[in-house]
């Protein structure tokens, strides 16, 4: 028996399947006839939201599933285990699991709530945003204090106003916001914005402490290879995206701007962190002298059309600190299985990396993660393995368990 807690998993990206009630009950009586809502016609049970019909994909809720079983056909909650929808239930499928506390990513909404900051009626949009959160921390984290970490939603259309919703969710006892790994295909202003347009939302999470979450997929989008590509390229593909929104931070100046900020690249694996951060360096340290100007590119003929003065950070040289050292300074690498960075913990840094089960998705390691974990992380230090298991969640998202059941 050693000083550190073995036993136990705290996993930072697993997903809910929202109840049919969350915006019916939640929303203000203004809004509800508007708000989503949930038909159950012959078996078939569709959300209704902003004059489109949503079914709820099985490869959403897969938890106790055979692979062979694994299908986007949709899904009713009397197929689905309870885990998926029921906080009590998912309690009990997280103590079979060894699973100390869980942080549930929206799915409705989906990943980083952008289907209510797309509604053209921003009040109705806002107060479904509202809704989901307060729900999220009163009745689904509320039902078992100290086993769920509480993540929500922010509107993505204005940064004063996520802020402000930032600020409110703290004060309700939210830990982290979930956001997207890429903004700009949502059609969103860029981490590069001139106008700076998420800087009150960094400011907000700064003060609070709460990190961001950026869950692959959350853009909308996969990387793919052609139009007609099969499905299974995307699929495999998909933490690239991770790759290119870790590249996007760390060049962008945020931590500089914002050095108290934290960043979660969720699911994104790690395997690939090494790499990325020797090649970002290394462009850093070869092509300083013209990739920090201001300069526009003729991608067809690769032809520069204009080239300004050297771009700065409020002041500052924007590649004053290699992406390195921000990395270990601001980002975190979470996984759920990946061999290759698990053999190469001392290369990414085990202060750097958090755990995953992904329950209840077709990736997610129930109810064998503690034991799929162990193996995975065999070659560690206790002290190590503690780190990735629980101890850095406990630190970036300043979350206390409850104490393990018996």
């Amino acid at each position: 028996m050693t000083e550190y807690d073995l036993d136990w998993i705290i996993s930072v990206d697993d997903h809910v399947i929202e109840p049919p009630h969350v915006w019916q009950e939640y929303v203000p009586a203004k809004f509800r006839d508007r708000a989503p809502r949930m038909t159950f016609d012959d078996g078939a049970e569709l959300w209704h939201w902003d004059g489109k019909v949503y079914p709820t994909s099985g490869m959403n809720a897969a938890a106790g599933r055979d692979r062979e079983q694994f299908s986007p056909l949709p899904l009713t909650y009397e197929e689905m285990r309870p885990g998926c929808y029921d906080p009590k239930a998912r309690v009990e499928d997280m103590d079979r699991d060894h699973v100390l506390a869980s942080m549930p990513f929206p799915t409705f909404p989906r990943f980083a709530g952008p289907l209510f900051s797309e509604c053209a009626d921003r009040d109705l949009g806002l107060a479904c945003i509202q809704a989901y959160n307060n729900w999220m921390i009163d009745e689904w984290c509320g039902s078992a204090p100290g086993r769920f970490i509480p993540l929500v939603v922010v509107p993505l259309w204005d940064g004063h106003l996520a802020a402000q919703e930032v600020e409110r969710c703290a004060a309700k006892g939210a830990k982290a916001i979930t956001f997207p790994e890429l903004t700009a295909p949502l059609g969103l202003p860029s981490l590069h914005d001139p106008n700076r347009h998420w800087d009150p939302l960094f400011a907000a999470l700064q003060d609070t402490g709460m990190p961001v979450c950026t869950h692959i997929g959350s853009s909308s989008q996969l990387p793919t290879t052609a139009p007609d590509a099969p499905l299974i390229v995307p699929t495999a593909m998909a933490v690239m995206n991770s790759q290119l929104a870790c590249a996007d931070w760390l060049y962008s100046g945020v931590f500089l701007r914002f050095p108290d900020l934290k960043l979660c690249l969720s699911e994104g694996g790690i395997g690939w962190i090494p790499y990325i951060l020797e090649r970002l360096d290394h462009v850093v340290e070869t092509q300083r002298a013209w990739v920090t100007k201001k300069m526009e590119l003729d991608f067809s003929t690769g032809s520069v059309v204009q080239m300004g003065d050297a771009v700065h950070v409020d002041g500052m040289d924007p590649y004053a600190v290699l992406p390195s050292q921000l990395f270990r300074d601001h980002v975190y690498g979470c996984f759920i299985q990946d061999e290759y960075g698990a053999a190469n913990i001392d290369r990414i840094g085990a202060r750097n990396i958090m755990i995953e089960v992904d329950y209840p998705h077709t990736d997610c390691t129930w109810p064998n993660s503690l034991e799929i974990a162990h193996r995975a992380l065999a070659g560690c230090t206790d002290e190590q393995q503690w780190l990735i298991l629980q101890g850095n969640a406990r630190r970036v998202f300043d979350f206390e368990p409850a104490a393990p059941p018996a």
